[in-house]
């Protein structure tokens, strides 16, 4: 790391937090000093909107310190010209390797250009970006498959389906994030999992934005208009959902029995959910990327090439699977 360069990350560290840095006195000194030596990695984390997004960023923070890893982090309160913002003063840092979580998938061609005529590879974190963008513009992905989480959603519909006397399952939808990868490919995987089945009808698939509030009121909404209609809800993420059972519950109505719940996430508080009986079947989406982004890094910045996508295990968990040696979330 060049000398102009250590100048301006510790200029840098009144505007941003940098992770393991953060101790005060000898210790801190000490570790600005030895800074100069150790990689840069500047991470754009889109918010701390819930329970998995603040897993994340832990993961992250947690993951650079094991790896020696010095980091940029920045919050962008759910704006992507935050994110674009912290993207180029990353740029300006002449940080070694950049990682981002793209909030929605269009809009990134300026930053992503300015990125790469400065020589510093991208990882894009946990969302993707439109494929309609140049591909040269990044080099990695790492985070879930969303299609194949939206498919392990319909085939635990399909079972459910098979163990009924019900001929018919009238389903509502919470979204996501609009033009998110993740609600762009949740939705077309359970869809295409439950299309010309006879026995499944969307009534209305509307957005909650991931949010725990959104989700609350879209529900109370679609328990409005549809009623005792709605046997299915299916909600890209935990606290959509969490928020949804308030609306049920305060509806008179019980979740999980009366209403067959299935959500995207693992949270813990869903997890506990699943085991009461509230929840039917919580799709894993894990938040813990931070040894995967840190080895992306070592790797980049060592001119390593690197798998184009990369996706971690994941699993999924049911009303019908033995929950009671399941150790905690961690989120």
């Amino acid at each position: 790391m060049s000398k102009n360069r250590l100048g301006l990350l510790l200029l840098a560290g009144c505007l941003f937090l940098l992770a393991g840095c953060t101790p005060s006195g000898k210790k801190k000194t000490e570790e600005a000093a030895d800074s100069g030596n150790r990689l840069l990695l500047g991470f754009a984390q889109i918010g701390s909107e819930s329970s998995w997004r603040i897993g994340n960023t832990r993961s992250v923070q947690e993951a650079a310190g094991r790896h020696g890893i010095q980091l940029m982090m920045s919050d962008a309160n759910q704006k992507q010209e935050n994110e674009i913002r912290a993207i180029r003063q990353f740029i300006a840092y002449q940080v070694d390797v950049i990682a981002f979580v793209p909030i929605v998938e269009e809009g990134w061609e300026n930053v992503l250009y300015e990125a790469r005529n400065a020589g510093i590879p991208v990882i894009l974190s946990d969302r993707q970006i439109s494929d309609k963008i140049d591909e040269n513009l990044y080099t990695t992905y790492v985070g879930a498959d969303f299609y194949a989480e939206g498919q392990k959603a319909g085939e635990f519909l399909r079972k459910k389906a098979e163990n009924s006397e019900k001929e018919t399952f009238r389903i509502v939808e919470l979204l996501g994030t609009p033009g998110s990868t993740p609600a762009l490919q949740r939705k077309q995987g359970f869809h295409d999992v439950i299309e010309g089945d006879s026995r499944f009808e969307i009534l209305e698939s509307v957005s909650g934005d991931f949010l725990r509030s959104k989700g609350k009121e879209s529900m109370e909404m679609l328990l409005e208009k549809w009623g005792d209609r709605i046997d299915v809800l299916y909600s890209h993420n935990d606290g959509m959902t969490l928020g949804a059972i308030d609306a049920i519950e305060k509806a008179g109505l019980r979740p999980g029995k009366d209403i067959v719940i299935i959500t995207v996430d693992g949270e813990q508080a869903a997890v506990d959910l699943l085991k009461e009986g509230k929840i039917n079947c919580v799709v894993e989406c894990t938040p813990m990327l931070g040894d995967l982004i840190m080895d992306l890094t070592k790797k980049l910045a060592a001119g390593e090439e690197v798998p184009r996508v990369i996706h971690p295990d994941e699993t999924m968990f049911t009303e019908y699977d033995d929950l009671s040696e399941l150790p905690p979330r961690g989120y």
